[in-house]
C-alpha cells in the first residue's frame, strides 16, 4: 500500500488493487497499549500511596495512645521521675576496691537510697558509665524498695559476672559495714560471689503491696512464688524464703544463717 501526500501529510491511500480511498473520518486514532496503561497508572498509584498513608497515620496513633496511657497514670511517670530527674539510688565509683583482703584490688560501685521504679533501667547506665567488667564488685546499702525492679537488678549483675557485697566504701577503697534489707536483698542475690562483710547485716520480711488487690491471698501466693523461683535461679535455698514468710517485720540474718541459706557465698573478716 502507498501513501498520497498531500499538505497536511498522508491523506489518502492507495490500495495495490484499487482507487485511491480516504482514510475514516471521526474515529480517533487508539494510542497505543503502553500509553493506555500509563494514563490509568498514576490513579491507581496514588490509592496505593494513599492506602500506605492511612495505615502508617493508624499505626502511630495506636502506639501513640498506648505510650500516653503508659505514661499518664502515676506510676509511668514515676518511672521517668527515678530515671532522669530525680533518682532514688545514689552510686560512686571506687576504683580499687580489696573487698577480700586478696591483695587483688578491683573496681566497684557503691549503690545507696532506696529501690524506686526505674532502679534497674539506672544501674545498668551506672555500670555501663562506670565500665565495670567481670569480677568487680557492686557494694549496696539500701532500705529496699521496689521488689520486682530489685530481682531484675539482681539480673542485670548476674548477667554482667559482677559480685556483690553489702558495705560502704570510701575514697580509698575502704569497705565498712551497711545494711541491706527487704527488696534489697533480691538485688544482692544477683551477685557471683557474694561477699558477707562483716558487721554487715541482711534482713528479710513478708512483701506486701500498698495496692487494692481483690484477692490478697492470691497475691502474696503469686509474689511468694515468683521470689522463690528467682531465688533457686541464683543458687539461694529456699530456707531464705520461709524466712521472708515468717514475720511482717524485718527480720536480720546472723551469719550462719545467711551461710545456711547459700545468700552469703565468700564470708569476709574484718582485719
Amino acid at each position: 500500500m502507498t501513501d498520497h501526500l498531500g499538505e497536511d501529510g498522508p491523506r489518502f491511500k492507495r490500495p495495490p488493487t484499487g482507487p485511491w480511498v480516504a482514510p475514516p473520518r471521526g474515529v480517533p486514532p487508539r494510542p497505543p497499549a503502553q500509553q493506555r496503561s500509563a494514563a490509568t497508572c498514576p490513579s491507581v498509584y496514588q490509592w496505593r500511596r494513599l492506602a500506605s498513608v492511612i495505615c502508617f497515620t493508624a499505626i502511630i496513633a495506636s502506639i501513640g495512645v498506648r505510650a500516653y496511657r503508659d505514661l499518664s497514670g502515676p506510676d509511668g511517670w514515676s518511672y521517668l521521675k527515678d530515671l532522669w530527674v530525680s533518682p532514688s539510688l545514689t552510686s560512686a565509683r571506687i576504683s580499687n576496691v580489696d573487698i577480700d583482703h586478696s591483695g587483688h584490688g578491683r573496681a566497684a560501685l557503691a549503690i545507696s537510697g532506696e529501690i524506686g521504679p526505674a532502679a534497674a533501667s539506672w544501674l545498668r547506665d551506672r555500670i555501663d558509665e562506670a565500665h565495670l567488667t567481670k569480677g568487680d564488685v557492686v557494694l549496696l546499702s539500701s532500705p529496699g524498695g521496689n521488689v520486682y525492679q530489685a530481682m531484675i537488678m539482681g539480673e542485670v549483675i548476674r548477667a554482667r559476672g559482677l559480685a556483690t557485697a553489702v558495705g560502704v566504701a570510701d575514697d580509698t577503697g575502704h569497705v565498712s559495714a551497711a545494711h541491706c534489707a527487704s527488696a534489697c536483698v533480691m538485688a544482692y542475690a544477683g551477685g557471683s560471689p557474694r561477699f558477707g562483710v562483716e558487721h554487715s547485716a541482711l534482713g528479710v520480711h513478708r512483701f506486701t503491696t500498698t495496692d487494692e488487690m481483690s484477692d490478697p491471698v492470691a497475691y502474696a501466693q503469686r509474689m511468694t512464688g515468683t521470689i522463690l523461683s528467682y531465688m533457686t535461679k541464683m543458687g539461694v535455698s529456699a530456707r531464705v524464703v520461709e524466712a521472708m514468710s515468717a514475720t511482717r517485720k524485718i527480720h536480720w540474718l546472723d551469719d550462719q544463717d545467711a551461710l545456711a541459706m547459700n545468700l552469703v557465698t565468700a564470708p569476709v573478716r574484718a582485719r
